[in-house]
């Protein structure tokens, strides 16, 4: 299983932003350099965060970003849906797949029980998990 560049950069941003000061936010442009992301491509990247309520912005002219609520009420979870809206690990999972062998699949119940795991481990993990095994906050 891949996940895709959005989910992992934002992840990434996510965990930048909670190393930061949270009085004074963090400039996508330190953002970018600190994560070896391209400014551009995280332009996308900060606005899902932002209308996920996952981000806000500090006040005032040229302010810098700064997590919406605590890391440790953010999930990984929180953060993957900001890109997508459901986590699947195959799609015959889904309910709008139209699969002839659905009620005789032997392996459909793998596939849901390894993708329940995985959900729960994004539930589980809290970016203030992540941010505990990164370095020390920065200023």
């Amino acid at each position: 299983m891949k996940f895709n560049t959005k989910v992992r950069y934002g992840i990434r941003a996510m965990l930048e932003i909670s190393l930061s000061d949270q009085e004074t936010g963090i400039h996508q442009k330190d953002i970018a350099k600190n994560q070896e992301i391209s400014f551009k491509y995280l332009d996308p990247i900060i606005a899902s965060l932002k209308s996920a309520d996952l981000i806000t912005n500090v006040s005032g002219k040229k302010s810098g970003y700064k997590l919406a609520r605590k890391a440790e009420e953010i999930n990984m979870l929180h953060i993957y849906e900001a890109f997508d809206s459901r986590l699947q690990v195959n799609v015959c999972l889904s309910e709008e797949f139209d699969c002839n062998r659905r009620n005789i699949c032997s392996v459909k119940d793998f596939w849901g029980d390894l993708n329940s795991l995985i959900i729960e481990h994004f539930e589980s993990t809290s970016l203030a998990d992540i941010r505990e095994k990164s370095e020390k906050p920065r200023g």
